[in-house]
Formats: structure tokens, sequence, C-alpha cells
């Protein structure tokens, strides 16, 4: 496993992270891949751990709390081998968000309690809308980041534009954002040289982008009534379902690797990013994204010809 540094907070991470919104399922009616199970999650995390993965990203909202409570049980007595970052203002419904003071305040307290610790390495704010948030809330998350509770503070934001404005308003050290060889915008649009330039960390999340990248599933496949990829509309699925047909050839040339990890090599090129984190629900997920670490990135020739068949495709329904 390679580390990086994660931006300007001094903290060096796994390059593979372990993105945990799958390994809270359904508890309390949560919608995120559908049920898991308990014992294999926390066979997942130490797995990871064993593997060299260091870097662990959840959510207060991930299964209400379970994926928390599941990070805190699989580490704990091993606190001090990993990287923590956990996110707050998005409440239990999902569509509404909190940022005040005190509602950050008191999710960070319940948090700590479920993952057995008396910090976290980053905490950041959960996809908040424009205007959702103000210097009053960045003036709560440095008062946190003084107290020791947080050694870092961050962002995970909905859209590159909102993670630009973000980063040029209020300084983030680091931003977490959808990057993925379907959804390129982030470098498109500006935000990974704004990050090279100010040395910000990028945490790259759906780096598989939901499963789609692995060429395990096809457009008719069934999914949990908990599972959040059963919501979207059929157009939809068919496009990201087919698409690792477009990048076959390239992967055909480059053997000794499965569609995954050809998928997270291309995330890893880019140097401004510090991990990226696919959802890892059991230890052959964890086996086969932590070998991405060990193959090369890919070169400028292999990324202009993905950047070709990206321009050429339409990946999203309604676009």
């Amino acid at each position: 496993m390679r580390y990086r540094a994660l931006g300007r907070t001094g903290l060096e991470v796994s390059e593979i992270g372990f993105g945990a919104w799958g390994i809270g399922g359904d508890a309390g009616g949560a919608v995120a891949y559908g049920p898991t199970d308990r014992a294999e999650s926390l066979t997942a995390l130490r797995a990871a751990l064993d593997r060299g993965i260091t870097f662990y990203d959840t959510a207060d909202f991930y299964g209400h709390g379970r994926s928390e409570e599941l990070i805190g049980e699989a580490f704990a007595g091993r606190r001090g081998e990993v990287v923590i970052a956990s996110k707050a203002g998005l409440l239990p419904d999902g569509k509404h968000h909190d940022f005040s003071p005190g509602h950050l305040r008191r999710s960070l307290e319940s948090s700590l309690r479920r993952l057995r610790t008396d910090y976290v390495d980053l905490y950041q704010l959960h996809g908040p809308p424009p205007g959702a948030f103000s210097d009053e809330t960045l003036d709560a998350l440095q008062s946190l980041q003084r107290e020791g509770k947080a050694r870092a503070i961050g962002l995970s934001a909905r859209s590159p534009e909102e993670g630009r404005a973000a980063a040029g308003r209020f300084g983030f050290a680091c931003l977490q954002i959808n990057f993925n060889l379907l959804d390129q915008r982030a470098a498109e649009r500006g935000l990974f040289d704004l990050a090279a330039r100010e040395g910000t960390g990028i945490i790259v999340r759906t780096p598989l982008c939901f499963g789609f990248l692995t060429g395990r599933y096809t457009a008719r496949d069934p999914f949990h009534e908990r599972d959040h990829r059963g919501r979207w509309s059929a157009d939809q699925r068919e496009r990201w379902a087919s698409a690792p047909e477009r990048f076959a050839a390239l992967i055909s040339e480059l053997p000794g690797q499965s569609p995954a990890q050809f998928a997270l090599r291309y995330c890893l090129s880019y140097t401004c990013v510090s991990t990226a984190i696919p959802g890892m629900l059991t230890a052959s997920h964890v086996e086969e994204n932590a070998g991405a670490s060990a193959l090369p990135p890919l070169d400028e020739a292999e990324r202009a010809r993905i950047a070709g068949i990206y321009r050429q495709s339409s990946f999203f329904a309604g676009r």
C-alpha cells in the first residue's frame, strides 16, 4: 500500500481508503446498498487494516450511526493505526441539513461515543447546499479543532462548483467529491487544478461509480428495496451498466488488473488526489481494491484515451 499526504492537514493516509457508507446497511430504515451482515462488515474492516488501508470515511448519517459503531468496534485497541473521517449536517431523512454550531457539536460528541474515541482525524460538513452554512459554521468547526476533538476539518461537496466556492471562501484543507471514469467533472471544471495550486487534499468518493465500474452488474439486476440504486431510472442504470464495455479494449491492453483496479488507478493518476474511497462490504472487495495500489498510475497517453471515450459518451440520463 502506498500513502499520500491529506492536503495541508498534516495527516498521511493510504491512497486506497475505505468508504463506509455501505456497511451501515439498512439499520433504522436507512437506504444505502441494502442489508449487511455485522460479522462480515467487521471482517472487511479488519482485513482492510491488515492490507495497509489506514483511512476510513464514515458519517453519522450512514446506517443512522451503525457505520461508526462498526468502525469503533473493529478498531478498538488499534485507534492509533487508523485515520478516521466522519461527517455531520445531513439529517436522518436524507433531504434536510443542519449546520448550526449546536448541532455540529452534539453530532460530533455522539459520533465519538459510537467510534469509541475522543477525537476524529477529519470532520467534514456533509453535502451542504449553497448558502447552508456560514462563517459561524466555520467558527464552530475550528472551535472543535482547538479542543482536540477534530484534528482537521473539511467539506464533502455535492458538485465541483460548490467545492470550488467553499474552498475559495473558507479555505478547507481537504475536499471530498464524486469522481470516476464516468464522472470526470472535478477534473474538467477546475477543482483539481485549484486543489493542486492550493495544496488542498482531494478525497475521491464513488471511484467505482456505485459498483457499476466493477463490471458485475447489468441494467436488469434487481436491487433490494433499501438499495438506492434501485430508485434510479432504467435509463440511468442502463448507461452505467453498459459503460465498462467502452473501456474494455483499453483494459485488455493493460493485463493483470480487474476493471475495478483499472478504475481506481485512473483516480489515483491525479496527483492532487490524496485517497480514493471505494465502498467495501466483504474481505474479497478489500483484497481486490487494495491491490490497485500495487499497480502504477495511468500515464498521460492512457488518460488521454480515457478522456476521449468520456467526451464521446453520455453517461448521465438527461444530459
